[in-house]
């Protein structure tokens, strides 16, 4: 995984219920565990912009549900800093699954995408319609 050029503040605890931005066939996701997610100790994992996160799918296909899946963040609700000193915040949470690889699974991207994530995960700025 590549550094990104902000500081992202995390927005998205464990246990949070985002939406799912591609078409996958998972509608709503639950976060169960964040990727490569260094804390104190006792701390909640929480994740960013282009984090990797481990999700279980709560409502979707009829396939696809209770399906444990990965994904990357793509938007989120807190405000967070740019190098430029510009700050940006989404109206949701969201995220797209993606395989091991990090490649996205599905062929189309819903709404925009931050540029951090595609900085991350260059296969999901092909797919997007949107990159703020």
């Amino acid at each position: 995984m590549k550094a990104i050029s902000s500081s992202a503040s995390r927005g998205i605890n464990v246990d949070s219920v985002i939406g799912c931005a591609d078409n996958s066939g998972a509608k709503t996701l639950n976060v169960v565990a964040v990727k490569v997610y260094k804390s104190t100790k006792r701390k909640k994992p929480a994740a960013a912009i282009g984090d990797l996160i481990v999700c279980s799918v709560v409502k979707g296909d009829v396939k696809k549900r209770h399906e444990v899946v990965l994904a990357v963040v793509i938007r989120q609700k807190k405000e967070y800093r740019r190098a430029s000193g510009m700050r940006i915040k989404f109206e949701d949470n969201a995220a797209v699954l993606v395989n091991d690889r990090g490649e996205p699974v599905g062929t189309e991207i819903k709404g925009p995408v931050a540029k951090e994530a595609v900085e991350r995960f260059s296969a999901i700025g092909k797919i997007a319609s949107q990159i703020v």
